[in-house]
């Protein structure tokens, strides 16, 4: 069986935060989420994770519930180390298994990167095989060193390497496969007796070398695969490049980006065919938005459903839905719980809250729609308010197909406008309003002639 074991123990002290370090977001998903999907997506069976510091804060962060975890004891005496978090998945690892290792701080990886590493593993007949990748300043990593037949004899930190072993470009990425066999004795087998007093899992190769076993190395075509997060910088130099894998994709995929750099779309979220994106906008979460839709500049969009055809022009939208054929904006906000029908306009500095808008009806400016029902072809006005809550309560109002409900109304909860009704503007509507009705309530003009001139003496 291939099984992982994710290193996700460490507390991250360079990200100067509260919060374990691979429970930070890259695109909406935390860290150690992206490496468990990376196993999952090189067909490993079972993912253990090692967590330690603020673990329950990491255990709850992973969306795959099958997910295994063993915990890293903590305290000044521990030894700590890659072979000691290692050395917690013993009883997860059987002789038979192949063991993929991987640190919860490399999100960039990716499962076919993993599938290609297992396969250079089995087809070469190593006992570990080490990840490994060119760089052009290799500076600060450890040195793969390989013999005349291209198998990996030893891994040289930059401190210990010598003038010539530090020319070396090929370095080691901390990702290795493992017989499981070979990978329960070196456990048993590795020392801390070095100046940081730590188990490390590179001494693994100098070990199976000793052995006269082989060891291999598979190099990686895409560098930014094994980029390490270990500060806030590194976190958005990470963002960025898993911003532009997701933006590629859906490009690839029909989706256009007028500028694919300044758009920021979330790892979950999906985008149909022929919709365009403007720069600026944020989509986030499980969003998903149909096809041949426009998406303005700086809107944002959390969690929502935006079926075909859709407009949003510079709008927020959270955890709504939207039908096809609909207009949103410009500046139009649609608060939690919103369900907006087919071809309904929802126009400049509306605001929707938990509330269903049916087919054809129009807000085209200014109004508030909150905790309510509203029908099919319905008008709602400019500066129209729907008044829903009386201080400690919230109410409904109740709108049915084809009413008008004139400018600068306020519709005040609980209350009813039936089919056809017909508000007068400026109306303070507390009661039910019958159908084909029109209701006024407002106080009768009066004019009181030479009002002004009496009062200005």
């Amino acid at each position: 069986m291939l099984i992982s074991v994710i290193l996700a123990a460490g507390e991250g002290t360079r990200m100067k935060s509260k919060l374990p370090k691979v429970v930070h977001k890259i695109c909406g998903k935390s860290m150690v989420n992206y490496v468990v999907d990376a196993a999952k997506n090189s067909n490993c069976e079972s993912n253990v994770v090692i967590v330690g510091h603020g673990k329950d804060k990491v255990i709850n962060s992973i969306e795959d519930k099958s997910t295994k975890f063993e915990t890293q004891p903590i305290g000044e005496n521990m030894p700590y180390g890659t072979g000691y978090a290692v050395m917690q998945a013993r009883e997860h690892i059987k002789e038979d298994d192949q063991v993929i290792v991987l640190t919860g701080d490399t999100p960039l990886i990716t499962g076919e990167t993993l599938t290609n590493l297992y396969n250079h593993h089995k087809s070469g007949g190593y006992k570990a095989t080490v990840l490994t990748a060119d760089f052009e300043n290799p500076t600060g990593y450890g040195r793969i060193i390989r013999d005349s037949l291209e198998n990996v004899t030893k891994i040289v930190e930059q401190k210990d390497a010598t003038k010539e072993q530090r020319l070396i470009k090929e370095i080691n990425s901390g990702i290795y496969c493992f017989e499981g066999k070979y990978l329960l004795d070196i456990l048993d087998r590795l020392n801390n007796d070095n100046v940081q007093n730590e188990y490390y899992i590179t001494d693994a190769i100098e070990i199976l070398n000793n052995d006269k076993e082989k060891v291999g190395g598979y190099k990686l075509n895409d560098n930014t695969e094994i980029m390490g997060v270990n500060s806030r910088v590194q976190l958005a130099q990470a963002e960025k490049v898993m911003r532009n894998r997701i933006n590629l994709k859906f490009m690839k995929e029909g989706v256009t980006f007028i500028d694919p750099e300044n758009t920021y779309i979330e790892k979950n979220v999906s985008i149909g065919r022929d919709t365009i994106i403007y720069p600026g906008v944020v989509i986030e979460g499980d969003s998903k938005v149909g096809e041949d839709c426009i998406i303005d500049s700086n809107s944002k969009i959390q969690n929502s459903t935006i079926k075909n055809e859709v407009h949003v022009k510079s709008s927020t939208i959270i955890e709504s839905f939207i039908d096809d054929f609909t207009k949103v904006g410009p500046y139009a906000y649609l608060r939690p719980n919103s369900h907006i029908g087919k071809n309904v306009k929802i126009g400049d500095f509306v605001e929707v809250k938990n509330s269903i808008i049916g087919n054809n009806s129009k807000a085209s400016h200014l109004a508030y729609i909150g905790d309510a029902e509203v029908g099919k072809n319905v008008n709602i006005g400019c500066g129209v308010v729907f008044v829903n809550y009386d201080g400690k309560n919230k109410h409904k109002t109740i709108v049915k197909d084809n009413a008008f409900i004139g400018s600068n109304s306020n519709l005040v909860a609980p209350v009813i406008v039936n089919e056809k009704g017909y508000i007068a503007a400026g109306s303070t509507i507390t009661k039910e309003v019958n159908k084909g009705d029109l209701s006024i309530a407002r106080a009768r003009q009066v004019n009181k002639e030479g009002w002004v001139e009496k009062n200005n003496k």
